[in-house]
């Protein structure tokens, strides 16, 4: 085929990865900034969502190649905003908690469920609003698009409920972190051979029916962008799994500010406020493991820092995350270990008076992790 017959189905498809990728950033930008910013953010992005509704109302009538590209946008826009609404904590739901020690399955479900329930209700009543804006209308891609992704989000989400290797913690607000609590690594679980390929079959069959002979310049335009939008969404579900940073293409769009010790020492802080009264074995699952760091000297920084290492390398078995406060010489040290990445810093702790550990995950030697942070004492 020649490259001039190519034309019509490159660009849809270059358009959807751009638009795909720069939205994607914006949000990432957007919610990683100072939480005084999110109301700026959410009034203009609300600005945003009535000129996409009222442009989604204008074109449903019309079928050209452009009115398919402006009504894509505007699909893409509807969901951008229900995204933002979550992750700027807006649009999230009622839980704002981790996960309780010892939940159950169906316990973990709906607690997830809780903490994102706003945020599920106002992607059906966008789906909706959409559909009534462009019901007995020839040109339905802007809610098409809404559902692509509405679908593929939803899916991502389970997946990580039910386990994959990939959480991408890292790239959740520092108000959100607490989500972590709700997802799982594991190698795979069953829905995700069910996603991918129920995701691919559909990518096929869209951009089969952009390129069949004699399709108008609107469904040619319109089915190939649904079809690339929808293989992007099947490439972000094999990040879950596969061993490559899928989060690097937008990692330049996060601030770092979460990186600085004053928000390392909140966040540990936080994480660990709700859980000090717990004591080891009391409502630990398979999952969760709880125990209180208190050696009778008082620890040492390079000791902490050394075993956060063995911890990221493997040498305890599968550990999730850890976040811990201790005494040193010096001061309280705050330290937490995600995505086998260690983060430290000193602070004088205001909610949590006692040194205390947290780790999760699966199959891990506990007995053994516990002498080891038991050990981490300076020398007399």
């Amino acid at each position: 085929m020649s490259a001039a017959a190519m034309c019509p189905y490159a660009t849809p498809f270059l358009v959807t990865v751009a638009l795909w990728w720069s939205s994607t950033g914006l949000i990432l930008l957007l919610d990683s900034q100072e939480r005084r910013t999110y109301a700026v953010t959410m009034i203009g992005a609300t600005g945003l969502l009535a000129g996409a509704l009222w442009i989604v109302a204008l074109t449903a009538g019309e079928t050209t190649g452009q009115s398919a590209y402006v009504a894509f946008a505007c699909g893409l826009a509807v969901w951008g905003w229900q995204l933002l609404g979550f992750y700027t904590g807006f649009l999230s739901g009622s839980n704002k908690s981790p996960c309780a020690p010892g939940s159950t399955a169906s316990s973990r479900f709906f607690q997830a469920l809780g903490a994102s329930l706003h945020h599920e209700l106002a992607a059906l009543l966008g789906a909706v609003a959409l559909g009534f804006l462009t019901w007995g209308q020839p040109n339905t891609i802007a809610l098409w698009t809404y559902v692509i992704l509405w679908v593929m989000h939803s899916s991502a989400k389970l997946n990580l409920f039910l386990g994959v290797p990939n959480l991408g913690a890292d790239m959740l607000p520092d108000h959100l972190a607490f989500l972590t609590s709700f997802m799982a690594r594991k190698p795979m679980n069953a829905l995700f051979p069910v996603s991918v390929t129920g995701g691919t079959a559909c990518a096929a069959l869209l951009l089969v029916e952009a390129c069949r002979s004699g399709a108008s310049a609107f469904d040619t335009v319109g089915l190939a962008m649904l079809g690339s939008l929808m293989a992007l969404a099947v490439v972000e579900h094999w990040f879950l799994v596969v061993p490559l940073d899928g989060n690097a293409l937008w990692r330049a769009f996060r601030r770092r500010a979460a990186d600085c010790p004053r928000a390392t020492a909140n966040r540990v802080e936080r994480e660990l406020a709700g859980a000090h009264e717990q004591t080891e074995g009391a409502g630990v699952d398979a999952r969760i493991v709880a125990f209180r760091a208190d050696p009778p000297h008082v620890c040492d920084a390079r000791n902490i820092e050394r075993l956060l290492e063995s911890i990221a390398a493997g040498s305890f078995g599968a550990v999730e995350c850890v976040h811990g406060l201790v005494r040193t010489e010096a001061d309280w040290l705050c330290f937490e270990l995600t995505e086998g990445r260690a983060r430290m810093a000193a602070f004088g702790p205001r909610m949590q008076k006692k040194p205390l550990v947290i780790a999760r995950g699966q199959g891990f030697d506990r007995a053994r992790l516990k002498a080891a942070f038991d050990g981490c004492a300076a020398a007399a």
